[in-house]
């Protein structure tokens, strides 16, 4: 019991660690312009209607499958949320690896715009955005915004606006036609 809790600790340092290493490191920009893909990570512990996130695949004139949702719970959910696959803390690994087959297949595609859906400061929910290949990456001014392009001044319970904001600067940066 307590090497799991020291095992815990050096992972948690060892995620850190890599987590640093990562923001330093300039990002790979791609040319291309446009929008047919969009990777959302939720913090279904504080907003746990992740489901709207499809609605953006109407409001922005998207194919069916062009949203992806990966959630994120501090702990396993007893009640179950099948609909969105999640990540736990317990899926922290070595090195900030995030053991979960889930999420191995969500990180896996390539992204024209992430979005951060997260204000609280957990070091699952940073690795999982470090770990996905986006040209754009949209997050809440409440967050650590070192890993975002857009910041966006609303609370997660404003997903209205924070949907019309997003649309509005994708349409600006001529990403929307």
């Amino acid at each position: 019991m307590v090497f799991k809790g020291i095992q815990e600790k050096f992972k948690a340092k060892s995620g850190h660690k890599y987590l640093e290493d990562e923001l330093k490191k300039p990002r790979f920009v791609r040319d291309k312009k446009g929008v047919s893909s969009i990777a959302c990570i939720v913090d279904m512990d504080k907003f746990r209607n992740a489901e709207v996130f499809q609605s953006l695949i109407q409001q922005m004139g998207l194919k069916p499958n062009a949203v992806h949702v990966m959630g994120y719970k501090r702990g396993q959910d007893k009640y179950g949320m099948f609909s969105i696959p999640f990540c736990t803390d317990k899926d922290l690994g070595w090195n900030g690896s995030i053991e979960n087959g889930d999420f191995s297949e969500f990180s896996g595609r390539e992204y024209d715009v992430l979005v951060n859906y997260f204000t609280d400061d957990r070091l699952v929910l940073k690795l999982m955005s470090t770990k996905i290949n986006a040209r754009i990456r949209v997050g809440l001014k409440e967050a650590d915004n070192t890993m975002n392009d857009l910041i966006f001044d609303c609370g997660l319970s404003d997903f209205k606006t924070f949907k019309t904001e997003l649309e509005k600067y994708l349409r600006i940066l001529n990403e929307l036609g």
